[in-house]
């Protein structure tokens, strides 16, 4: 009995540690990481926001016909200088330097840091205040930690891995709308870039839910983790589009895959619902 009480009390001590080594582990994500972020945020809301509706904003275009301006520029050079100082092992994928990579989930042992300066330059470029700044941490092919800073529209969001979704220091959660037909979603719109048949899957998704926007960009995934609307739809982006989009979602009670119900940010097309309903959006976009 006195064996078997020892090696119980063994087992249970060995049990209680490793699940503070767990738990320790998935505190750590914003532990290691939150600092940089809310730093890298802080300051590149005032590099946005002092070229924001400013007469010295210039708008250039790049190959592909986007827009970029000074701010997207002035961001991601210093969030990689931030990242640099850090003395994180990191490395870093941005929208207007590059980095290794941008096809697939980085296989190297060490972190990177995704970065869109400023998603929305279009909407930026013309005075409309949903743009924002995304940061998401990849680890190991997961995305642990997202940051989304909104700073005209006064907000920002952010999850680490296993301790929820929260917007301006309040956890979030998705709807509770269970029926496709009650739902209200946003989409990228059926613009010309669209092939007809992308164009119709598009409006057959939108002729079977009760209301729908054409929006766009970060903010209608965001609209989906806080509850806002129950499914958003973006048709083409890069994965700095997207690295911490998925992961606030997931953590604020949602699912985000692409069209085959896949968790990935590196295929382009990127769903994200309160999961009650996501098979029903997939079914109707496929």
């Amino acid at each position: 009995m006195r064996r078997q009480a020892k090696s119980a009390a063994i087992a249970n001590t060995r049990s209680n540690a490793l699940g503070l080594q767990l738990n320790g582990e998935l505190m750590g994500y914003r532990e290691k990481y939150g600092p940089l972020l809310d730093s890298i945020v802080q300051e590149g809301d005032l590099i946005a926001m002092r070229y924001f509706r400013a007469v010295e904003m210039r708008v250039d275009r790049k190959d592909d016909g986007s827009a970029v301006t000074q701010a997207d520029r002035g961001v991601e050079e210093m969030a990689r200088k931030k990242v640099a100082a850090s003395g994180l092992a990191l490395d870093v994928l941005g929208e207007e330097m590059g980095g290794h990579n941008m096809e697939a989930a980085s296989s190297s042992n060490r972190a990177r840091l995704i970065i869109d300066p400023i998603d929305g330059t279009e909407e930026f470029s013309r005075g409309i205040p949903t743009f924002g700044t995304l940061l998401g941490i990849e680890h190991q092919g997961e995305i642990v930690a997202g940051m989304v800073s909104a700073p005209a529209l006064g907000t920002r969001w952010f999850a680490y891995r296993g301790e929820g979704a929260f917007r301006d220091g309040k956890k979030i959660h998705v709807s509770g709308v269970s029926k496709l037909s009650e739902a209200m979603i946003f989409t990228t719109g059926t613009g010309p870039k669209k092939n007809a048949t992308d164009r119709a899957k598009l409006r057959r998704l939108a002729d079977a839910v009760r209301n729908s926007r054409a929006l766009g960009g970060f903010w209608q995934h965001m609209l989906v983790a806080e509850g806002a609307i129950d499914a958003a739809v973006d048709w083409t982006s890069m994965p700095w589009d997207l690295a911490p989009l998925g992961l606030i979602v997931e953590e604020a009670g949602g699912k985000s895959t692409n069209l085959l119900g896949k968790r990935t940010i590196y295929d382009g097309q990127f769903v994200s619902s309160n999961a009650q309903i996501h098979d029903e959006v997939l079914g109707l976009l496929k």
